[in-house]
């Protein structure tokens, strides 16, 4: 509630070297000079440090609990005055040994001074409200977090910055003007507007919707960035499959055995090739099951397939293409994700597939020759999977990209607004709908950076973050 005092823990609870308590509000300074003493306090200590919590200088001292007096721990407390604050409210945050017990009971005293427990995302919830972030620019900050590589953490940083905001400014900027300009001239009918050039008014839309067009084609690129490419180790049972996902890793994550169908359900792990963050789900052999569970396991897989943004398609080279092998092929060219085909345990001798076999199936797509046994083949399979998602053009975290689903909703919504808009523009006496789709997607602009997002789009997307950011 607006005027609240929050308070939360800022760092993950556990053993560590320093665990953060944050709180923000009108109560944050004299919450601070309620559970904190700076060393010497009562006056100037013999180190010559002030007992008063000055802006923006950090303490060394003990928090205590208020109610007792007792010491809680040994501690650093910085407080900042607004406006020069994440939250544009006065803040404290006090340092203390983190620890589940610590932690625990710092927050209980700072909770008794006077501050409520906050609620997830809150910090940045206010951060936004108070004018300091954009909404697009919020959405970064859980962007940073959840980061998995370099690639994922520049891309959001620079949303941070407020590149896309930006663009989607620039954007806004020129449909407003071509709808100042409508308006005007559909409301005041009887007054002498100023004509402008022939052609203004489309060109306002062109330039626009060129802008949202090539963030739409970023798009994708920001959501594997931030989500992680989903892809899927799919094949008949034993062609080492699990053997290959743990080769990825460079662990042993899956159990391996000569029996077939050991793996009964998908097992996913976050990968880092090449700055592309990509989330490799190992999967059921894909055959008639013999039992229960693994029909189950078998049908989970094959929704896996039809949902991976890449494929990777295992066959033991040493066996040759099975009638199995053929239907998995001829089910993964239905799907419309890119395929990279894998012979494994070429350790084991010169494969008895070749290429022409595998292409009467799958026409297009990387064939490897990989032993996930000995690593043969893999420096070459992280180069195809790379090729295969970035196309070789573009270094991923290059430009501006939407790194959310909601942000890419929303701006194929204007999009489509701008191309009905030029349509209504090019006919006759179609000012007046051109009018509302103009103004669609404006709308459409502002629920991205914030400026037509309702309370229900704020509760869901600051739901999504963590307590105490």
């Amino acid at each position: 509630m607006e005027g609240d005092t929050i308070a939360a823990i800022s760092t993950p609870v556990g053993e560590a070297g320093i665990g953060i308590i944050r709180v923000s509000g009108p109560k944050a300074h004299s919450i601070g000079e309620k559970v904190f003493r700076p060393k010497g306090g009562g006056g100037q200590g013999a180190a010559g440090l002030p007992d008063k919590l000055e802006s923006h200088r950090l303490f060394y001292g003990h928090v205590i609990d208020a109610g007792t007096s007792e010491v809680l721990d040994e501690a650093m407390a910085c407080f900042m005055a607004s406006p020069r604050t994440y939250t544009r409210e006065d803040v404290l945050e006090i340092d203390v040994h983190s620890g589940p017990r610590v932690l625990s009971r710092v927050l209980s005293a700072v909770l008794a001074a006077g501050a409520r427990a906050a609620e997830p995302g809150e910090f940045t919830r206010r951060a936004f409200l108070n004018g300091r972030l954009d909404l697009a620019q919020a959405e970064s900050v859980m962007g940073i977090i959840r980061a998995q590589t370099d690639a994922a953490r520049r891309a959001a940083v620079e949303g941070l910055d407020g590149r896309l905001s930006k663009e989607i400014g620039r954007a806004r900027r020129g449909i407003m003007q071509a709808l100042a300009y409508i308006e005007a001239t559909l409301d005041f009918p009887d007054e002498e507007i100023d004509p402008v050039p022939e052609g203004w008014l489309e060109s306002r839309v062109e330039e626009a919707l060129r802008v949202i067009e090539q963030l739409v084609a970023s798009a994708g690129t920001g959501r594997i960035l931030r989500e992680g490419l989903p892809t899927v180790i799919a094949g008949r049972p034993n062609v080492g499959k699990s053997s290959l996902l743990n080769a990825l890793l460079g662990t042993e994550r899956a159990i391996v055995t000569p029996v077939p169908g050991t793996t009964r359900d998908a097992i996913e792990e976050g990968l880092n090739v090449r700055g592309i963050p990509l989330r490799v789900i190992d999967t059921a052999g894909l055959r008639q099951a013999v039992d229960a569970v693994e029909r189950i396991g078998v049908e989970r897989s094959r929704e896996l397939v039809h949902r991976a943004g890449l494929v990777l398609l295992v066959l033991d080279a040493a066996e040759g293409l099975t009638a199995d092998d053929r239907e998995i092929a001829q089910e993964l060219v239905g799907t419309g994700a890119p395929v990279l085909v894998i012979l494994n345990k070429v350790d084991l001798g010169k494969p008895t597939v070749t290429e022409r076999d595998i292409r009467e199936v799958l026409p297009s797509g990387a064939v490897l020759l990989v032993s996930a046994l000995t690593g043969e083949g893999l420096v070459e399979l992280e180069e195809a999977i790379y090729q295969a998602v970035t196309g070789g053009r573009v270094m991923l975290g290059e430009g501006v990209a939407a790194g959310t689903a909601r942000q890419e909703a929303a701006l194929r919504e204007a999009a489509r607004y701008l191309n009905e808009a030029r349509n209504s523009l090019r006919t006759t006496g179609g000012l007046d709908l051109a009018a509302i789709d103009l103004r669609g997607a404006a709308d459409s602009l502002g629920r991205i950076t914030g400026e037509t997002a309702g309370e229900d789009l704020l509760d869901e997307i600051f739901s999504q973050f963590c307590i105490g950011k």
